[in-house]
């Protein structure tokens, strides 16, 4: 993200101009009237991730244009970031570069924060990092008591306290807590991962029976939507991933959901009568699941053609998008048996091209 081309004086505009791209995309298509999620128009961004750029003896964080990448653009308060963040930026940087160890080398810096008032730094190296590392970042504790420290060098990691942090999101006025765990992935506008938890529990809301998830992450969607549906089975193909689902599932006190370690093409071939089912999905109580609902959340990619095939089999679908020309795709695929009954825009990414769309699709009655 260029930092020069934060402007919210003009969030309305570049919201609309997004509109209108989603409008001409699905113009062939039988689309609802679409809802709109909007953002707040700063610090609605709790990661944040910073080049450290040196010039002699002064160091600042930088970020870069693709249009001019190798020149770098000076940063000092970044408004989408959080609250916190921008608070952080000056201290970390007052504090390391008067700390030789801390400052040598060092040329990445991401944060993670959370509406409670956690953070956690992430101090990234050209050089490798040692105990004698470890010591003198223990001092930053003195100045920084809300924060958890991670330095990373080329195979190494070090961690002080801890490598996560504990958010928590309120969805129709309940709190759900969840663990975020450094270099995974999480949903960084928080406000707007609030509101697609508040539609997604909306869309199915008169559903029932079994929900079948696949990318569940660390069981963003999984939980809140437990109370829809008397059994939850969710897979996810990332190990750290998987282990904060599992973790978040206790932490909120929930029974009904299992969560499997699994790729979605190899749940789909299973699931499509293309291989056996595994032992995993078996414990999982997938062979007694009986889904009338599936929710997706793909990855840019969006579904493959085995994935497209499993989920045409249930009577609903929940399709969480980061990328609407491959939604286009799967849509198209799926308009033989499903039809589109609810359709909304999250602006999770505001002042860039990145839109998140999310559909509700019934199975079309013959």
């Amino acid at each position: 993200m260029n930092p020069n081309f934060i402007q919210p004086e003009h969030y309305n505009t570049q919201l609309v101009e997004k509109i209108t791209i989603l409008d001409t995309l699905f113009q062939k298509l039988n689309m609802p009237e679409i809802e709109v999620f909007e953002s707040e128009v700063s610090h609605y961004r709790m990661r944040a991730e910073f080049r450290v750029w040196h010039e002699d003896d002064l160091m600042y964080y930088a970020m870069f244009d693709s249009k001019a990448p190798r020149t770098p653009i000076r940063v000092d308060q970044f408004p989408v970031a959080s609250k916190l963040i921008n608070q952080l930026m000056p201290q970390l940087l007052d504090a390391v570069k008067n700390i030789p160890i801390l400052r040598h080398k060092l040329f990445q810096v991401d944060f993670l924060t959370t509406q409670t008032g956690e953070a956690l730094i992430s101090l990234l190296y050209h050089k490798p990092i040692d105990e004698e590392w470890r010591e003198a970042a223990t001092s930053l504790y003195e100045l920084f008591p809300v924060c958890h420290f991670v330095g990373r060098s080329r195979k190494k990691k070090i961690v002080l306290t801890r490598d996560f942090v504990l958010e928590t999101l309120t969805v129709h006025g309940k709190k759900y807590h969840y663990q975020q765990v450094e270099n995974s992935f999480t949903q960084p506008n928080v406000g707007i991962s609030e509101k697609m938890l508040e539609w997604s529990l909306d869309v199915t809301k008169n559903t029932s029976g079994d929900l079948l998830e696949m990318y569940c992450g660390n069981g963003n969607f999984s939980i809140p939507l437990a109370r829809r549906f008397n059994q939850v089975v969710a897979t996810e193909i990332s190990k750290v991933s998987v282990n904060s689902a599992q973790l978040n599932i206790a932490l909120n006190g929930v029974k009904n959901v299992s969560v499997v370690k699994m790729a979605s093409e190899d749940v789909a071939a299973a699931l499509n009568g293309e291989s056996e089912l595994p032992k995993k999905l078996s414990d999982s109580g997938m062979e007694a699941l009986s889904p009338n609902v599936v929710l997706v959340d793909p990855p840019r990619a969006g579904l493959d053609d085995e994935t497209v095939e499993l989920v045409r089999k249930v009577d609903n679908i929940l399709y969480i998008s980061c990328n609407p020309e491959t939604l286009k795709n799967n849509l198209i695929s799926l308009s033989n048996t499903h039809k589109v009954d609810r359709y909304a825009i999250f602006d999770q990414f505001p002042y860039t091209h990145h839109i998140e769309c999310g559909v509700y699709l019934s199975r079309i009655e013959s």
